[in-house]
């Protein structure tokens, strides 16, 4: 049985993602603050990772502040490699976002320095790089105050956190390759088509207000900034399928956590 260590366990794709990898008979040991295993300052790092051969990071910082996030993702990068290296981790795992590279923010730019960090470490490496999640933009619509909600017209693929769930376990079980793969959603759309839509299915009165400069984490985008590459694996399920099931009040519990099977990449246009 192989020991893996999922960091940010307690957040939306860790849940997921420890529930696969239990599934699949390894053993997990979840890292989160909640849990007293803090990766920014180190504290209960050595023996959560002692005799782990695989950390899996989906941690996100809790500010997107660019400086609170840049000390926050330097800071976690350094302490898990280093207790990795003591540990004997041999495959360092991490979740990042499709566009990091050509976007511009504090935010992007300290998701940058945590993927030059594992990539120049000696460690095995696998870094995914995901469309955004279908479950984020959900949580923008219901999370607003404001009457209107501005989000900008840009095309996207949207995932949703299972499918993406469902690669990071099919990532820990190839092994490490010294890569930085993609995945994406099945469909191109706009964003904010997506949270209109979103917002009707749960009959949310505000409106969506498509602006090209309202922010993502900061960072203005262009029409094409979040598109993935050529060679992205697709996941299966598209909007409406998500959409359906998130509506059902058991969905997050009920839904298989078995990995998905991924289609060939979307056509570029």
């Amino acid at each position: 049985m192989t020991k893996m260590v999922v960091v940010g366990a307690r957040g939306r794709i860790g849940r997921k993602l420890t529930a696969t990898l239990r599934q699949r008979g390894h053993e997990v040991v979840e890292v989160s603050r909640s849990l007293g295993v803090d990766t920014v300052s180190g504290v209960g790092l050595t023996g959560a990772l002692n005799g782990a051969e695989v950390v899996v990071d989906v941690s996100n910082s809790p500010s997107l502040d660019g400086a609170d996030a840049q000390r926050f993702f330097e800071a976690s990068a350094r302490n898990l490699l280093a207790a990795g290296r003591a540990a004997g981790v041999r495959h360092h795992v991490a979740l990042s976002i499709v566009g990091v590279d050509r976007l511009t923010s504090g935010y992007f730019r300290a998701k940058q320095e945590q993927e030059a960090l594992i990539r120049g470490s000696a460690a095995g490496f696998t870094i995914l790089r995901s469309t955004q999640f279908f479950e984020f933009i959900r949580d923008v619509v219901q999370e607003g105050s404001d009457r209107e909600i501005a989000i900008a017209p840009a095309l996207v693929q949207p995932v949703s956190a299972q499918d993406v769930a469902g690669m990071l376990a099919e990532i820990v079980a190839a092994g490490p390759h010294n890569t930085i793969p993609e995945i994406a959603g099945a469909e191109r759309l706009r964003l904010n088509e997506v949270a209109a839509e979103i917002a009707t299915a749960y009959e949310d009165g505000r409106r969506v207000i498509a602006d090209v400069h309202a922010p993502y984490f900061g960072a203005e985008l262009g029409e094409r900034s979040l598109l993935p590459g050529s060679a992205a694996r697709i996941a299966p399920h598209g909007f409406d399928d998500w959409l359906r099931e998130s509506l059902q009040p058991d969905w997050t519990t009920t839904r298989r956590a078995d990995a998905p099977n991924f289609t060939t990449p979307y056509p570029e246009v």
